[in-house]
């Protein structure tokens, strides 16, 4: 009995992490705790305590984008992509890095950009906005620094195309802490061959249906 209800559970949380993925990439939802809570409610499983992670819910956000978004979504994903790294170049002093959905591939068209910097002086990165007349909302992220949460200041800024960019910005010494992996956090030059990739793919998938 224990065993077969173990197994009703996980088609459960499967169900759950694929219509968490479909109301991200149909309803342009990007916060995964409120998608998940949302596709609870639709599913019926208000009770449930094995809601999936949201590595479950990325790699279900994957598959369903290349199933049923395969043709739209590249060129969404390489737009913001590159908007991304031209942000990173115009903020080459403080270390930029890419974190977030739009470096994991699951971000859709309403998603943010999301960068950390990283500068001792608190105040470096807001004199370089107001130096360069970027217009910004200032405010704080609360992240998970050296195995403790720091509270750091941040800063949105709304490009062109309407997509909103995040900027955290941590002290230097967080930058040689460790904590980054490649496949969580890139650096101008992985951005610059993530895109070459992303071109080359798109060129062979438009020879191959010619």
């Amino acid at each position: 009995m224990h065993k077969q209800h173990a197994q009703r559970r996980d088609l459960m949380r499967e169900q759950l992490a694929y219509h968490t993925a479909r109301l991200i990439a149909e309803g342009g939802i990007t916060d995964f705790a409120f998608a998940k809570r949302k596709a609870a409610r639709q599913l019926g499983a208000l009770d449930t305590q094995h809601l999936p992670s949201n590595l479950e819910v990325e790699k279900a956000l994957h598959s369903y984008r290349a199933l049923y978004q395969h043709k739209s979504y590249p060129e969404i994903l390489q737009q913001l992509r590159t908007e991304a790294l031209a942000a990173m170049r115009m903020l080459q002093a403080f270390h930029p890095y890419l974190t977030g959905s739009v470096l994991s591939g699951t971000a859709g068209e309403q998603s943010d950009i999301n960068l950390l910097l990283f500068s001792d002086d608190s105040k470096a990165v807001l004199l370089f906005l107001l130096k360069n007349n970027i217009e910004f909302d200032d405010g704080e992220w609360t992240l998970r620094i050296g195995g403790h949460e720091e509270t750091v200041p941040s800063y949105t800024l709304n490009n062109k195309s309407g997509t909103l960019l995040h900027l955290a910005v941590l002290p230097e010494n967080a930058r040689f802490s460790g904590s980054r992996h490649p496949e969580t956090h890139a650096d101008i030059a992985s951005i610059e061959t993530l895109l070459n990739m992303d071109e080359t793919s798109q060129t062979v998938n438009f020879v191959e249906n010619t």
